[in-house]
């Protein structure tokens, strides 16, 4: 068993990225206001978005290059609109899933407000995200990817264990009726959150493309990662996703619903309530515990989305311009890390509209992503023996369809 989980590695960097604000956030809220009622946008977003993802890891490991490779090969346009649209989200992203984390670091280890140098309008959160983004720097510029490699495994199994513990105890004091109705969200806002919820789960399906250079690297460091290991990697990362984040909505539904309690915007706030949920659950002695459950889920999201950005911007710019950028990656991480904290000095206290944009710009964005993925696993680029078969033909139109309309439904809203 030891051996097979040293074989993983792409996969749960990719759980890793995903279940981080989509189910912490999003998909507790989910339960806490509609109940059971969205379980089928869950379900249906994983089983359309599904071929989109698996085909980052089997382009990779079939060809030896990355996405980005293939999109080239598909047309230089198609790289550079690549390159506009991440330039135009990385910023966000990185925000969204950082404040966050800085949330729950406040929570957990205290207000650090008194080191704002005298400028009270600097809180502790903010001074927070400045420190775990300099952690990530150092661990990502020393340690490099298999750092990542290892660290992820066992915050994957420790963030696992421990929700699903917490929603089993949640049950045991659940003392209504199940409710298994499911609702279509019918305004504005409830569409507006319906898409955002959908948005990043698992994830943005920009992550094939971060998911296909984890995979190269993972061949590097091990020198063989078959077509054949990349898949179940990718399969043991993805329904890992869909068990938490259903897990997610279960513990919002048990615990938030019809309670009259909701979810603040601001960061410091929703991660105490977070923490709550829990403790509500477990009781008072786990606080610690899912705490830091909670806290290394995020930061496991902020390190592998302040890892994946720059390498692919980087990455994206060498095939471009054919030349090679031997700090390409370190500038790349550097403007990420100083653009996000701007980010930060100016929506702070926005924790709630950062993350509804950055949601928002991933699922208007993702037929773009899963139309050019099919399309390059479906080409000549592509060896024939690890192109799409029948059953995933079929369910890739059925995904494109799926990500079109409700993006034009929801434009339609505005």
């Amino acid at each position: 068993m030891l051996s097979q989980i040293k074989k993983l590695g792409p996969g749960l960097l990719f759980a890793g990225a995903a279940i981080g604000v989509s189910h912490l956030v999003q998909s507790t809220r989910a339960g806490a206001d509609f109940g059971l009622g969205l379980l089928w946008a869950l379900l249906l977003v994983h089983l359309f978005k599904y071929p989109f993802f698996q085909f980052g890891p089997r382009y990779a490991s079939a060809t030896g290059e990355s996405l980005l490779e293939g999109y080239h090969k598909l047309g230089k346009p198609i790289l550079i609109a690549y390159f506009i649209l991440s330039l135009a989200t990385m910023f966000t992203i990185q925000a969204a899933v950082t404040i966050v984390t800085a949330g729950l670091a406040n929570s957990l280890f205290g207000d650090i407000s008194f080191l704002n140098f005298g400028v009270d309008s600097i809180s502790s959160v903010e001074i927070w995200t400045i420190i775990l983004l300099f952690i990530c720097l150092f661990i990502l510029l020393i340690g490099k990817y298999n750092t990542l490699d290892k660290l992820i495994k066992v915050i994957i199994i420790t963030l696992t264990i421990s929700t699903l513990v917490a929603v089993y105890f949640a049950f045991t004091e659940f003392d209504k009726t199940i409710d298994f109705n499911q609702v279509l969200p019918n305004n504005n806002i409830e569409i507006a959150f319906l898409i955002a919820f959908m948005g990043w789960m698992p994830a943005p399906l920009d992550i094939s493309v971060w998911h296909s250079i984890w995979a190269l690297e993972k061949k590097k460091d091990e020198g063989s990662f078959t077509p054949k290991n990349a898949l179940l990697d990718f399969n043991v990362g993805f329904f890992g996703a869909i068990l938490l984040g259903v897990a997610f909505v279960y513990l919002g539904y048990f615990v938030m619903h019809d309670s009259g309690n909701s979810f603040s915007n601001e960061a410091g706030v929703f991660s105490n309530q977070l923490i709550e949920l829990y403790t509500k659950s477990l009781g008072d002695w786990a606080k610690i515990l899912i705490g830091i459950a909670a806290f290394t889920t995020m930061f496991s999201t902020t390190i592998t989305t302040l890892d994946a950005s720059p390498r692919a911007m980087n990455k994206s710019l060498e095939i471009l311009n054919n030349k090679s950028y031997k700090k390409g990656y370190l500038n790349w991480i550097l403007i990420l890390a100083f653009g996000t904290i701007i980010i930060f000095l100016v929506l702070a206290s926005e924790m709630g509209l950062l993350i509804k944009v950055a949601t928002i710009l991933s699922f208007v964005t993702a037929p773009f992503y899963a139309i050019i993925n099919y399309k390059l696993l479906c080409s000549k680029h592509t060896p024939k023996a690890w192109r799409p078969s029948l059953g995933l033909h079929i369910l890739s139109w059925l995904g494109i369809a799926f990500l079109l309309g409700f993006s034009i439904w929801y434009l339609s809203t505005l």
